[in-house]
């Protein structure tokens, strides 16, 4: 009971620290991805994209008609079947949209982040409480091992992978808590010696949320799920193995009763397509994986990969040398959160349409403590342990300072515009949203092209500029020019913002021209456009 009491306190602290760090993080969040900006849309729209309107394009419209797909309205308070409806349209099942809807149900006629990033530090709360079950599981028998449980989890919850989880208003912060859930239900179903109908019910329903949230996360059901019968079958024990099965074919029928577009999805659909096709291509295999490593090096271990990869070679070198045997006893638990971790890291390095963090997050801390255990496990029989706590401290220390080591490393090379900081918190954004939005307020002109349609990636711009127009492939001439600025004041300059696939120089030459423009000062570039102001 004073054990329990005890975990209960050191979990209260450790979510207390993470959740400070977390608002922190909000709080200097300066932009959104343009798949932020669907998943708001997703969640509180009447379809899918906003360029899907009739008058999206070549019109004038105020900031409140592009903060119209960001944000939950008056006459829209209780309604929830337009997210339903778009995910039908999407690629993503909705559990994660209906949650971010009903949060922004608080925020009514206002756009903002913090529903997203409120609901995403409840779920981090929950991560953190099962990521301290699992690694207390692994630490079982040990000294002090609530003490170490903690805190390894607090260390695994303040890296930049996990701070992007939470700040990034997506729907893999859920899809971790997922992973988390049923690997740490299925460790318990380890220590289970016959039919476990209530547990395997809790497993059920996982799987269920898992997925309905995000399909990657059938990757790791599948191998837990092969592993359990390959267990069941060797053990002989095929009363658990009928239940087991049942209990997995009763969560998919349910899955698929509900939200039955996933078929579609994933295996019809345009993502799904991508995803067996790169399931295909061998060559991509090697250069996807070494890319990856890359991504977890920086954002899981905050780009202090090699020197705790030196630190393990040292430590096998040390052993061999000294014959001592590399691991003293096996753990039951461990190969039932490697193997899963593994099998989902290499399926989407393959599978992903892009190279990206947010397609590994939800494995992050399950690679960071499986890396941190192995440590400790390797020193455990080292001088009866004696430096083992010291040595973790140390690597963790590392862990901590090495962003600041990596930016300060990076200010002394030129030319490199880079901060070693969470993704998606966008500081670099910070001035251009500052300037369009409070400094200059002056009519903005998009020249836009269809076959580069990323334009959700600056709907946050244009949800602040005071009055703008899309200007799709539009024939760039001054009398078209001309057309569109008619009757707009333009004393104080105008925005012109132009997308990729043009040629930035001569349109500009155009516009300048047209209204009697003299000078260009390029402002920012964006991640699908370059950003002028004129005047």
């Amino acid at each position: 009971m004073k054990n329990n009491k005890k975990a209960i306190i050191g979990l209260v602290i450790v979510i207390l620290i993470q959740t400070i760090i977390f608002v922190i993080a909000g709080i200097n969040k300066s932009y959104i991805h343009m798949d932020e900006a669907y998943s708001m849309g997703l969640a509180s729209y009447d379809k899918v994209e906003i360029q899907n309107n009739e008058d999206f394009y070549d019109k004038w419209h105020d900031k409140e008609y592009y903060k119209d797909y960001l944000v939950v309205n008056d006459d829209e308070v209780g309604q929830y079947s337009q997210v339903y409806e778009n995910q039908k349209n999407d690629v993503h099942p909705p559990l994660y949209y209906l949650l971010l809807r009903f949060a922004m149900g608080f925020s009514v006629n206002n756009y903002s982040v913090w529903p997203g990033i409120i609901i995403n530090i409840i779920i981090f709360a929950f991560i953190s409480i099962f990521m301290y079950l699992i690694v207390s599981k692994l630490l079982e028998g040990q000294n002090k091992s609530q003490e170490k449980a903690l805190f390894i989890t607090l260390m695994s919850s303040i890296t930049f992978s996990s701070i992007t989880n939470v700040i990034y208003i997506r729907m893999y912060a859920l899809s971790t808590l997922n992973i988390i859930i049923t690997t740490y239900l299925h460790l318990k179903l380890l220590d289970s010696n016959k039919p476990n109908y209530k547990l395997l019910f809790c497993i059920a329903l996982s799987a269920l949320a898992g997925s309905l949230t995000h399909y990657y996360y059938l990757f790791y059901l599948a191998m837990l799920f092969i592993m359990f019968v390959i267990k069941y079958i060797k053990e002989k024990r095929y009363k658990e193995l009928v239940c087991y099965i049942l209990a997995m074919c009763c969560s998919a029928v349910v899955s698929l009763t509900i939200f039955p577009y996933s078929i579609q999805h994933m295996f019809f659909g345009y993502r799904g397509q991508g995803v067996i096709s790169n399931l295909l291509d061998v060559p991509k295999f090697i250069t996807s994986i070494g890319l990856y490593i890359g991504i977890i090096n920086l954002h899981g271990f905050n780009n202090a990969l090699p020197i705790i990869i030196i630190a393990i070679i040292g430590i096998i070198i040390y052993k061999k040398v000294n014959k001592i045997k590399l691991v003293e006893n096996k753990n039951k638990y461990i190969k039932y959160i490697t193997l899963p971790t593994l099998f989902y890291f290499i399926l989407v390095a393959i599978a992903s349409p892009w190279i990206e963090l947010r397609y590994v997050m939800p494995i992050c801390g399950l690679i960071f403590i499986l890396t941190i255990y192995s440590i400790y496990t390797m020193l455990s029989n080292i001088r009866n342990g004696k430096y083992t706590n010291k040595f973790i401290i140390g690597i963790s220390l590392v862990v901590i300072i090495m962003p600041i080591f990596t930016n300060q490393l990076v200010k002394a090379i030129p030319n490199i515009n880079y901060v070693a900081e969470p993704e998606e918190m966008f500081s670099d954004k910070r001035e251009i949203v500052q300037k369009l939005g409070n400094e200059l307020n002056v009519p903005t002109l998009y020249m836009f092209n269809s076959s580069n349609n990323r334009f959700l990636d600056d709907i946050y711009l244009f949800s602040i500029i005071d009055e703008s127009y899309i200007a799709k492939d539009m024939e760039c001439n001054e009398e078209n020019i001309k057309e569109i600025m008619k009757d707009k004041d333009i004393s104080n300059g105008m925005v012109v913002f132009i997308n990729g696939g043009q040629e930035n120089d001569d349109l500009l030459k155009v516009i300048k021209n047209a209204l009697k423009l003299q000078n260009t000062t390029y402002l920012k570039r964006l991640n699908a456009c370059d950003v002028y102001l004129l005047n």
